[in-house]
């Protein structure tokens, strides 16, 4: 989930037949409703998996739309998979798009290709799994569609290889994490809205979450979105992704990571550095957010609004949309990234 709602801790932590038409120009705020018209069995499903190594990693992937279509890579949170994006990828494939959704590591079908590689959960090693993926997939160049620990992977590329990322589209804003800036206390009420994150601090906690993993993320689905009445077969849809042999480690790693008491790999060091910085987000940008998420997270967009220097727009979806927006809101989140795609940095 994405982090608290307060400046100090979150800033730097921290087709036509769809009727989705690209504007090539964006008012700087917006506010829309979510419609909840059922999507067509045409318009939903990922469709059979693929695999590909790339980097350190076996990865898991659907792959939707003609392949000379512009790229369009949607990344998925925790605890989620790629089925957040089970009503977006079918649209924008409709729409022309060559549409990538992989699976991070930890989740679904992906899985380390040695056994002697750290089951490492910190920002760097995500966002370079996303590079090796376009690598191994001679992918130069797409636009990302994030949210939760995707959307942080996504400011990460479209911040430091901004070469690769012609478009972002994230949900809750700028997600980068310095962990020096997120050791000072915050209210009790900000740290109580991340109970989760001193569990997994504690071996107890590690221990529950291997065995209670299910009950946790439908404890998590329910708090972030409060409002969004998934069904039992919605959820163990992505709940089958949290078997994956290495959730467990990379999960409490990347939570252990943010608070400094996990290190990560020398590998990461400079970019780590790099990002701790703060970086500025030049690619055209569109940030959303639900008005009914339950996660922690900023109310507009005022404490993170410099960190994107390029093109730029707020939507606020309204209808009671939370923190899982691209599931709850597909329709919005698809001509998000169409209205992106129109425009040149």
């Amino acid at each position: 989930m994405s982090q608290p709602s307060l400046p100090s801790r979150r800033l730097f932590l921290g087709s036509a037949a769809l009727g989705l038409t690209a504007a090539a120009t964006f008012a700087p705020f917006a506010s829309a409703r979510a419609e909840s018209a059922p999507a067509s069995a045409a318009l939903t499903g990922l469709g059979p998996l693929r695999q590909v190594d790339a980097g350190l990693l076996n990865v898991g992937y659907a792959d939707l739309g003609p392949a000379d279509g512009r790229v369009v890579i949607l990344l998925h949170g925790w605890p989620y998979d790629i089925h957040s994006f089970a009503d977006v990828a079918p649209r924008l494939a409709a729409a022309g798009c060559r549409v990538i959704v992989p699976h991070l590591r930890g989740h679904g079908s992906t899985r380390f290709r040695s056994a002697t590689t750290m089951r490492n959960g910190q920002q760097a090693a995500v966002a370079l799994d996303i590079i090796a993926l376009m690598d191994a997939l001679q992918i130069r160049k797409a636009v990302f569609g994030a949210f939760d620990w995707g959307a942080r992977t996504a400011d990460i590329i479209a911040a430091m290889f901004p070469e690769r990322c012609e478009g972002l589209v994230s949900v809750s804003g700028y997600l980068i994490n310095n962990r020096e800036a997120i050791k000072a206390p915050l209210p009790p009420s900000a740290e109580y809205a991340w109970w989760y994150q001193f569990y997994f601090a504690t071996e107890h906690g590690r221990a529950g979450y291997e065995k209670y993993r299910r009950d946790f993320a439908r404890l998590i689905w329910k708090t972030a979105s409060p409002q969004w009445n998934f069904g039992d077969a919605e959820f163990e849809r992505s709940a089958a992704s949290f078997d994956n042999p290495d959730h467990v480690d990379v999960v409490i790693h990347n939570y252990r990571w943010r608070q400094s008491l996990a290190e990560g790999e020398a590998r990461y060091d400079d970019l780590e550095r790099r990002l701790a910085a703060g970086p500025t987000i030049a690619v055209p940008t569109i940030v959303m957010e639900g008005d009914a998420n339950g996660a922690p997270h900023f109310t507009g967009d005022a404490a993170f609004r410099k960190k994107f220097t390029g093109p730029y727009a707020y939507r606020l979806v309204t209808g009671g949309i939370g923190h899982n927006l691209p599931q709850e809101a597909p329709r919005e989140f698809a001509q998000a990234v169409l209205d992106v795609m129109a425009l040149r940095s």
